[in-house]
């Protein structure tokens, strides 16, 4: 029910007004009310009607003083003046308190119907975008420890967008990074016999597991830690360490890794690698503390410990080591993220440019081509079972291996990894991820609700943490349309709304639709419908 309040100082009006109100009709009740403005600011505080009718001259506070008051106390409420005058000042100071109608005294009753239904369901309105507001609210709650781990896996590998290269730019959480010491710890999880029977929603398990144990350990350390799974087997540990003494700090960090790997062993049974970068005094080389982790581990380099897989980074390498075909880091999330957003030909430059330096090298044994394939198609597994895809329906892990035993040469593995990106990519079923989905989501309802504001896709991607290319395209594999189309659509099939109820000129609609430039509204009105906004009036 809608409470409605009356506020004047003739006893007259307020009978009248309560008989002729149509309470039912409308849904509503009386709230109270009040013979001067100073007993009326206390009638509402209590009560806290959804509408005030009030008179403007009454004793002790006039009916502009007194809201005045209430909208620096914030009521929201909507306000009819009833005055007896006409005045022009009155009306103006009444608009600029935001109130809903000004009408002069004495008034009809079907016009007082008119008026309460108006503003009645302006409240109905208003309490719907509040309530989708709320379920974009949620949404977005939902999606952002998604989003969340994408910004940080951005940050570790170096794909984050340019913008964030100022650091007030860092998400709340991660202000902190602008001014402390940064090292990151590779986690590989070894896929031996044992491990390579296990499935892809296994894996999923083992991981959760994992950062789980990662995050416990790393805590009683050091106090801030982010931890992400980038690919696969492979995950990142960001440490913070203080820049006082880094020879303890670097053997904190050995020792961190020694347990994290003995803990994995003690409690999942399963084997890893461990590779830790150099400590970094700026964030923004967190991505090469990354590279050196895994450089690292795939070129074995300084083993701390003869019984663990420990290495610690050192630039010079040997030659022996210079023959060890890398596999970069940000390689692997780029095709992940490729992939995940149904990005073929991206996908497919990825892995043809680095066949190509591949083939560059020495010493690529049929053996190497091998395990390339099959932590490549681990990525690949792992990225799409991430994004809410399992590809057992098309293709088996015993198809796989088999079809990766027979792969000698870096060109065979380029054709076999191109003919799995185009049958993954053409397949219907894998045309966007349910997380994606929910960032689509996400923005088209955040357009409808925010269509006459200045909207831009760079803003929007601040919102969700993803870069603006990487939204475009996200957004365009979800609905068809660029941004700025849906954009432009959703405001001129507005406008055509508002155009047909004929209650307002074409340069006000345009304005209500987020166009300052009335010609440049008409061109886009006619290109989407076909005529001139004029013409739709005269209809």
């Amino acid at each position: 029910m809608w409470k409605i309040a009356i506020i004047d100082d003739e006893r007259q009006v307020l009978q009248g007004m309560k008989r002729a109100i149509p309470w039912d009709d409308l849904q509503a009740e009386w709230a109270g009310e009040a013979l001067n403005g100073a007993d009326g600011l206390q009638l509402i505080r209590s009560t806290q009607p959804d509408i005030v009718i009030t008179d403007i001259y009454m004793p002790l506070m006039n009916g502009l003083d007194m809201i005045e008051q209430l909208r620096k106390e914030g009521f929201d409420g909507k306000i009819i003046i009833l005055s007896g005058y006409s005045d022009f000042e009155h009306a103006r100071q009444a608009l600029r308190h935001n109130v809903s109608d000004y009408v002069s005294k004495p008034i009809s009753v079907p016009t007082l119907k008119v008026i309460l239904h108006k503003v009645i369901q302006e409240l109905i309105d208003e309490e719907e975008r509040r309530m989708k507001q709320g379920e974009l609210e949620q949404k977005l709650m939902l999606y952002e420890p998604f989003i969340e781990k994408e910004w940080v896996r951005s940050a570790a590998v170096g794909t984050l967008d340019s913008s964030y290269r100022n650091g007030e730019l860092l998400p709340q959480p991660y202000r902190f990074w602008s001014d402390t010491n940064h090292a990151v710890i590779g986690i590989e999880l070894v896929r031996d016999e044992r491990a390579r029977q296990y499935s892809v929603s296994d894996w999923n398990l083992f991981r959760f597991a994992v950062g789980n144990i990662v995050y416990e350990l790393t805590r009683k350390v050091f106090p801030f830690v982010e931890y992400t799974e980038l690919h696969s087997t492979r995950a990142v540990l960001i440490i913070h360490p203080e820049a006082d003494n880094k020879e303890q700090a670097q053997k904190a960090i050995e020792d961190l890794g020694i347990r994290i790997m003995e803990s994995l062993v003690s409690y999942l049974k399963l084997n890893s690698r461990v590779g830790i970068g150099s400590i970094k005094p700026a964030w923004n080389q967190i991505p090469d503390s990354t590279e050196e982790a895994f450089r690292a581990i795939d070129m074995r380099q300084l083993r701390v410990s003869p019984a663990l897989e420990l290495f610690v980074y050192r630039g010079e390498v040997t030659k022996e080591q210079e023959q060890v075909a890398l596999f970069p880091v940000k390689f692997s999330y780029e095709l992940a993220n490729a992939m995940k957003a149904v990005q073929e030909t991206k996908a497919q430059q990825l892995v043809a440019d680095y066949i190509g330096e591949l083939e560059d090298q020495a010493g690529i044994t049929p053996y190497y081509v091998q395990m390339l394939g099959s932590e490549l198609w681990g990525i690949i597994s792992y990225c799409l079972y991430e994004a809410g895809h399992v590809l057992d329906d098309l293709c088996t892990n015993d198809q796989i291996a088999k079809e990766i035993k027979g792969l000698t040469q870096p060109d065979q593995l380029q054709n076999w990894l191109s003919e799995k990106i185009s049958m993954i990519c053409g397949s219907r079923q894998w045309k966007g991820s349910s997380k994606h989905r929910q960032v689509v989501d996400f923005i088209t309802n955040y357009i409808h609700e925010h269509y006459a504001e200045e909207l831009t896709l760079a803003d929007l991607s601040d919102k969700v943490y993803i870069s603006r290319n990487h939204l475009s395209i996200i957004f365009k594999n979800m609905t068809g349309e660029t941004f700025n189309t849906y954009l432009t659509r959703v405001r001129i099939e507005k406008a055509r709304e508002l155009l047909l109820e004929r209650n307002m000129l074409v340069y006000e609609v345009a304005e209500s639709v987020g166009y300052k430039n009335i010609p440049y509204f008409s061109i886009l009105f006619k290109k989407m419908t076909g005529m001139n906004p004029t013409d739709l009036i005269k209809q």
